[in-house]
């Protein structure tokens, strides 16, 4: 009785912790740091270029290069999270980081002797009589923005991964929630950046970069603080203590030195964990037909250990992983076509007229338009589509993951055709009113590129977060934050085959993108044919999300804590 009192003890003391209260210490932290680097993702060329002195190519190349990085470092903060620190304090350790990288570029913004002589107010044929940055003046940029890119990217792993971990999905009331929880942190993404591409892109632009930085250090200063202020409520789980790529080698090591042994019939002799040697937060994974060859790695022999044997849950965890693969490299192309709406699409914007009501829009700012976008669509997806979604299907988030997925992928698919359009129309404009040659704004509004990219911001709302939820939830328990972080490498590599899908279509083309007037160019052909890749791109996504087995897992654990509720209750 005196154990059984204990469990429930322990039951009740974990609801007390976690849910929607700890889970806005997460909204918090994401919102703030979030604002800090979309900021600066939208502006830093002009820091590289009017203040730095690089190469417009140079800046470019090492914007590009700090994106892609940043999120590909995921990898590094997702793969410390489930093997040394719990989430939390992988959260905060990497924000330090990211917190002494913007220190690092505010001092250097407001240092001259840290910096070249700014050639900004030069003529573009000039840049070449500036004063190049020092070694020391550019090794200090770059220890600045890879501090950044470390720091951001273990948060981008550890802190979602954390914010689930305070709902239970086994738990019928929970399970909603952990849902929603993936909404509103894509809605706390979506202020945060708003107010980056708004108010910080304003302050850079209008009082100095000096301000600019201060701005982002304070702001990720006080992300670390409010994540602090909610450590008493979190439900942690401790890391597993062995890595999980470890896991996944010694599965693939055993499995091929097993490649002669027959695998039983009967499922249940294949090795896993008794329940009494099981621990807290293990769960046991049912096993699945699929890459059968693999269940060798569990089959009982006269060898002993971790290279010579083991778990069906472990074999399971590496089949997991193995059927992810192909969603996360059919998501890829969407993040290519949203790197494009970041570069060309602002550049079509600074041909048109930005004015609004007598305010000059800022071409860093354009991207604000999808991001309103979101802020709206986001609360009446949750509220509204959600829940009515779920009479209908009865699943706690409305539709399957793969399903939400799959929506932002057509979206992605429609948002460039109409890109296609609007292209078309400016071009016609340009010819209507003889401006194919000048450099004056044509007489068309800048908001008609709202169309793509307000088709676009919805693509984002489903897939991104489709993906975020997806990894969490079917990865097993010693691969939470990693598996987030393998989902943010979609867009990391979307970042890096961009570069590579303009130059191969460019040079295939025979220059459509070839000048750098885009009324000569054919950006619209080049919009359409994205348009047609990202439907092949959807088929080939299609068989994947079929082809996909769901994990099952066994709850004996809970099923012994429900037990003894009874016994009390009794």
């Amino acid at each position: 009785m005196g154990i059984c009192r204990d469990m429930v003890g322990t039951q009740q003391g974990l609801r007390r912790k976690g849910g929607n209260r700890a889970a806005l210490f997460v909204y918090a932290m994401e919102g703030l740091e979030n604002m800090a680097f979309v900021a600066n993702a939208v502006s830093l060329v002009t820091y590289f270029f009017g203040f730095m002195n690089f190469s417009l190519t140079k800046s470019a190349t090492t914007l590009t290069n700090f994106m892609g990085t940043a999120f590909l470092l995921s990898l590094v903060g997702g793969f410390i999270s489930d093997t040394c620190l719990s989430r939390f304090k992988t959260c905060v350790i990497f924000a330090s980081m990211e917190l002494l990288g913007y220190g690092l570029l505010t001092a250097q913004a407001h240092f001259q002797q840290l910096r070249p002589i700014s050639c900004k107010n030069g003529a573009a044929s000039q840049m070449s009589h500036c004063d190049a940055a020092t070694d020391g003046q550019v090794a200090i940029l770059y220890t600045g923005l890879y501090l950044i890119a470390l720091g951001t990217g273990g948060v981008k792993a550890a802190l979602p991964a954390l914010g689930a971990d305070q709902f239970d999905e086994k738990d019928p009331k929970e399970a909603p929630q952990m849902s929603s929880f993936f909404n509103w942190f894509l809605f706390s993404l979506t202020i945060g950046a708003i107010v980056g591409v708004t108010f910080i892109v304003w302050v850079s632009t209008n009082q100095g970069w000096a301000w600019s930085f201060t701005i982002c250090t304070i702001a990720v200063l006080f992300a670390i603080i409010f994540i602090c202020m909610g450590r008493s409520l979190y439900r942690n789980n401790a890391p597993k203590g062995s890595s999980p790529l470890v896991r996944i080698i010694q599965v693939l090591v055993v499995a091929l030195r097993n490649r002669k042994v027959q695998i039983p019939e009967n499922a249940e002799e294949l090795h896993e964990i008794h329940e009494k040697e099981r621990v807290d937060n293990h769960e046991i994974i049912k096993r699945t037909n699929q890459f059968r060859f693999l269940d060798r790695a569990a089959v009982v022999t006269n060898n002993d250990g971790p290279w010579n044997l083991c778990t069906v849950t472990q074999v399971e965890e590496t089949k997991i992983l193995i059927r992810m693969l192909p969603i996360i490299l059919s998501t890829i192309f969407m993040n290519t076509c949203l790197a494009q709406l970041q570069t060309f699409s602002i550049q079509q914007a600074n041909t048109m007229d930005t004015n609004l009501h007598g305010f000059k829009v800022p071409g860093p700012s354009i991207p604000v338009i999808p991001l309103l976008f979101m802020f709206v669509l986001i609360p009446l997806y949750d509220r509204i589509f959600v829940p009515l979604a779920r009479r209908f299907t009865g699943i706690p988030t409305g539709i399957t993951h793969l399903q939400r997925i799959g929506i932002g992928l057509v979206l992605s698919a429609i948002s460039m055709a109409v890109a296609g359009f609007v292209e078309t129309r400016r071009k016609s404009v340009a010819v209507q009113h003889n401006m194919v040659d000048s450099t004056e704004a044509l007489p068309m509004s800048v908001f008609w590129i709202g169309f793509q990219y307000g088709i676009f911001g919805a693509a984002d709302m489903f897939t991104i977060i489709g993906l975020l939820e997806f990894f969490y939830a079917e990865s097993s328990a010693g691969m939470k934050s990693l598996s987030t972080a393998i989902a943010w490498c979609s867009v990391a590599f979307g970042y890096f085959t961009s570069t590579v899908v303009v130059e191969v279509v460019n040079k295939v083309s025979g220059g459509w993108l070839a000048s750098n007037n885009l009324n000569r160019d054919n950006l619209n052909y080049f919009y359409w044919l994205l348009a047609v890749m990202s439907v092949l791109n959807f088929v080939f996504y299609l068989v994947c999300a079929s082809w996909y087995k769901y994990k099952a897992v066994e709850d004996k654990h809970r099923d012994s804590k429900d037990n003894a509720l009874e016994m009390v209750n009794a």
